[in-house]
């Protein structure tokens, strides 16, 4: 029996396969939201570095160095290697076994004792069990890689844009783009509602951002939500996005409120919406046409 018809005739150890393949990825996850934010702001501080110097002729002092809260460079996702920010400890590949190590670790340092954010083997077994949840649902094929690309994508786009307020570009346009080319054969949806998806995202986001600008003079949302929505839209079609629109910003409410009325929130601080509109998205994904069947009953 090959390895494919094993995985069909065995649904618990497809599931179990993907399961601990999550919780590696969970790993390399929590290299993705820490680094790739800081590699963007180092490439726009070099970018602006450069501007100076070829409109000027010298670089302000400002820029002639790294921001103190940046790394030097060379920084990107394989260099340097793990270290403790305390410390400077060097990970070894058994300190860094998903879970198992910061249980074994006892959430802290090696070297140094001080203490190691829950949040890493935390977002390493969230990736695990949505994954595995993943497979239950789809089995095995072609739908199941791409909704476990999915998935992985909304997981770093929501702890990103919790950190930092931002949707990077090089997550959100590769899956708008995925989301397209894969409904071109009508995977998930027709094409033309993947198109349609995509740019009706994107556009009432957009105009959404403009009326608010205009009768406030302040901005209510960044231009990554408008290329998440776009993304959700391209690989769910149009006929989800107002599942989707509604069911985050109920989640935002809900949240926002209370982090205002219960931990004493600033009110004045902005609160990032890409979380909500992927977990939204995700959740759309698996039970949209249920919901939107539950919408219009309503």
């Amino acid at each position: 029996m090959s390895m494919i018809q094993t995985l069909n005739a065995y649904p618990a150890l497809l599931v179990g396969i993907v399961f601990v393949f999550g919780l590696l990825l969970g790993s390399f996850f929590n290299v993705v939201i820490y680094r790739l934010p800081l590699m963007l702001h180092l490439e726009w501080w070099q970018s602006a570095r450069d501007f100076c110097e070829e409109a000027w002729g010298k670089v302000p002092a400002p820029l002639d160095q790294p921001p103190e809260s940046l790394p030097a460079p060379p920084f990107n996702l394989a260099k340097p290697n793990s270290r403790c920010p305390h410390c400077g400890h060097a990970i070894q590949w058994y300190e860094n076994i998903p879970i198992a190590s910061w249980l074994w670790l006892r959430g802290k340092c090696r070297a140094c004792r001080v203490p190691i954010s829950a949040r890493y083997p935390l977002i390493e077994l969230a990736t695990g069990l949505l994954s595995a949840f993943v497979a239950w649902k789809m089995g095995f094929g072609w739908p199941l890689a791409f909704a476990l690309i999915l998935t992985w994508s909304l997981i770093c786009l929501t702890m990103i844009d919790f950190d930092y307020k931002l949707l990077p570009d090089q997550i959100t346009l590769p899956l708008l783009w995925l989301g397209l080319l894969i409904n071109v054969q009508g995977m998930f949806v027709p094409l033309d509602e993947a198109v349609i998806g995509a740019a009706a995202g994107y556009l009432s986001l957009w105009s959404i951002y403009w009326l608010f600008k205009l009768a406030t003079g302040k901005e209510g949302m960044g231009y990554g939500d408008f290329k998440l929505l776009g993304a959700l839209g391209a690989w769910m079609g149009w006929k989800v996005l107002v599942v989707i629109i509604l069911l985050s910003s109920l989640v935002g409410s809900i949240i926002g409120v209370s982090m205002i009325l219960i931990l004493g929130r600033d009110k004045q601080i902005p609160i990032a919406f890409g979380p909500y509109l992927a977990i939204a998205g995700w959740i759309a994904f698996f039970w949209g046409e249920a919901l939107m069947g539950m919408l219009f009953r309503f």
